[in-house]
């Protein structure tokens, strides 16, 4: 894992390794970072944030994963009450999509979780891999998936 932790302003930027413990703890930073910033433990805003780095870092260490490469967690507040969350990994061909609801189904609810709590989310190209971003809080805008397009 890289230790490199660069804080500019209001941005927070960390690579993990990409492993369960990686993505863990990408969320326990993720929260740890927001009350930093001034975001108490057990807001509605950080619970939230926690839920979207969880679900998108598992994502990246389950469906992005490439041997050797890690993922990178973003942060980025968006005025005085919303989050942009970016997480990022080096498999570009595997896009994330909502699968069909399955009575039962023990997996496959992360990106509605993330629908659900974020204001908007989208996914971005990168030269190598992707981007997948959600943005929570009253400062983020309107609800809704938003899937930006390669040069967008």
């Amino acid at each position: 894992m890289n230790a490199e932790i660069t804080l500019a302003g209001t941005e927070f930027v960390q690579r993990f390794s990409a492993t369960r413990r990686g993505a863990r703890l990408a969320r326990r930073l993720a929260v740890h970072q927001l009350d930093a910033w001034g975001v108490p433990y057990g807001s509605e805003l950080s619970d939230d944030v926690a839920v979207i780095v969880a679900e998108l870092a598992a994502n990246a260490v389950v469906h992005g994963y490439v041997p050797g490469r890690d993922f990178e967690l973003r942060l980025k507040t968006l005025g005085a009450d919303g989050v942009r969350i970016e997480v990022s990994d080096a498999r570009s061909e595997r896009r994330p999509e909502m699968r069909e609801e399955q009575a039962g189904a023990e997996a496959g609810h992360g990106l509605r979780l993330v629908e659900a709590l974020a204001a908007k989310w989208g996914v971005a190209e990168r030269v190598v891999g992707k981007t997948v971003w959600a943005e929570a809080g009253a400062g983020a805008g309107n609800r809704g998936g938003d899937f930006a397009r390669p040069g967008a």
